[in-house]
């Protein structure tokens, strides 16, 4: 009867060992599974990092120390939370603040083109100023032949020039 008791108390140990593991893994997957799904500062600062301070000029949002901005990246992490993608939550704040909030401009084409052409426009107006300013005027006579251009005189600017010759 001992050896038969023996025999019983022997056949609980195997499962009760393999019991006692699954139980102790088992706590140690629930630490794994306690995680909250809020997004990391990592995160909030992927998408601060592109958007400006609505208050604080020329402040990007991820390094900004106000009050305001603090709430603003607990917004985007609330936002993140909910499932918001990137583009929405910029998005967002190009709706409440304009988009002098964003980093980079939302028509780069335009932004880097217009001032280009605006330059190119005024060195052009500026060389044919210069040409016309330099280069007398002519007056094409009947023959073809180009000739000056009567200068209209002042009848005071005569008589001063008149008498100016008279004392040399």
């Amino acid at each position: 009867m001992l050896n038969n008791r023996k025999l019983r108390v022997a056949n609980y140990k195997l499962p009760l060992a393999i019991l006692a593991v699954l139980i102790v893994s088992l706590l140690f997957a629930a630490a794994v599974f306690a995680q909250d799904d809020m997004p990391t500062d990592d995160e909030v600062n992927k998408i601060a990092k592109d958007l400006y301070c609505p208050v604080c000029e020329s402040t990007p949002l991820d390094v900004c120390p106000t009050e305001a901005c603090r709430q603003w990246r607990e917004l985007i992490r609330q936002q993140l939370a909910e499932g918001k993608s990137e583009e929405e939550i910029k998005q967002y704040f190009v709706t409440q603040y304009g988009a002098r909030v964003l980093s980079e401009p939302p028509n780069r084409l335009a932004s880097y083109l217009v001032p280009a052409l605006a330059f190119l426009a005024g060195v052009f107006l500026l060389f044919r100023g210069f040409r016309m300013w330099i280069k007398p005027m002519a007056v094409e006579s009947a023959s073809g032949e180009k000739e000056a251009a009567p200068i209209p005189q002042d009848d005071y600017i005569r008589r001063m020039e008149e008498e100016l010759k008279k004392r040399k």
